[in-house]
């Protein structure tokens, strides 16, 4: 990861709009004594009779404000399908919903795509950018897309503390797979949303530059006080977190503070089944 520091930290609140700063994304989002996210008895099941596989059998959690959350859980316990669910990507059969304090669960689609829009950021296991643009068009395509004018004094302390000031000239393809990477999470904080989930953010990375990625995310919750909800299969990966949520079978099966690799697959070889097989 490049070491090289911003010449000034980003401060953890939000900076004053200038002249050409769009709306704020969040003008009274949580604060840290409150979830940025809550979920409370959500359920999820997919297919119909005998073939419904239920994925969320009634899921409590809460994720705290500027805080770096990974979700974990073997195979088929429900943690991609409760991210998406909680970022308004899919709906719950039961279940309410928070962000921000905003319950969203009731929500139409336009208005959800509108909360995706404005409130939300992500980023995936596929960088989603735009090949045909640069580095800089790409990490302000939503903004634009949105009708937003671009805070460029945000957009300089994002890429620079991302170390991405000298390529916002450069198409994806002039790119590393960690700097495309770097640039959908500029993308994803240029913003200011209230949270920002990442599914699989290192899947496509090498160990390296997935270590470089993670600890960009890590930086953005403690530096920036930005919300990150991350879901991947990997202890290493969920080790940058400041909790995991564990889940089996589509139920929170207990947590980890403070993870390490270690302390985290213990988590994941002491977890028994607590609903169906």
């Amino acid at each position: 990861m490049d070491s090289t520091a911003h010449p000034t930290a980003l401060d953890p609140r939000p900076a004053s709009p200038g002249p050409d700063a769009g709306p704020a994304a969040s003008p009274a989002g949580p604060t840290p004594a409150t979830p940025a996210v809550s979920a409370r008895g959500l359920v999820k099941a997919y297919g119909r009779g005998e073939a419904a596989v239920r994925a969320l059998a009634g899921v409590d959690v809460d994720f705290a404000a500027g805080r770096f959350t990974a979700i974990m859980g073997p195979s088929g316990s429900g943690k991609s399908t409760l991210m998406h669910c909680l970022a308004g990507l899919d709906t719950v059969d039961a279940g309410r919903i928070e962000l921000a304090g905003r319950e969203i669960t009731g929500l139409s689609d336009a208005e959800l795509t509108r909360l995706r829009r404005d409130r939300i950021g992500f980023v995936f296991q596929a960088f989603n950018l735009v090949p045909t643009l640069t580095a800089e068009q790409n990490i302000v395509l939503p903004l634009d897309l949105a009708g937003r004018r671009v805070d460029r004094a945000w957009l300089a302390d994002v890429v620079g503390i991302l170390g991405l000031s000298e390529r916002l000239g450069h198409k994806p393809h002039e790119l590393s797979g960690g700097q495309q990477q770097r640039v959908a999470v500029a993308r994803a904080l240029l913003t200011r949303p209230d949270v920002v989930f990442a599914d699989e953010p290192t899947g496509n990375l090498d160990s390296t530059t997935g270590a470089e990625v993670l600890s960009l995310l890590r930086r953005s919750a403690r530096e920036m006080g930005q919300t990150v909800i991350m879901v991947t299969h990997d202890p290493a990966a969920a080790s940058y977190a400041d909790r995991v949520v564990l889940l089996a079978d589509g139920r929170p099966a207990g947590e980890v503070a403070d993870p390490t690799p270690e302390r985290v697959l213990a988590a994941l070889a002491a977890l028994s089944p607590v609903g169906g097989a």
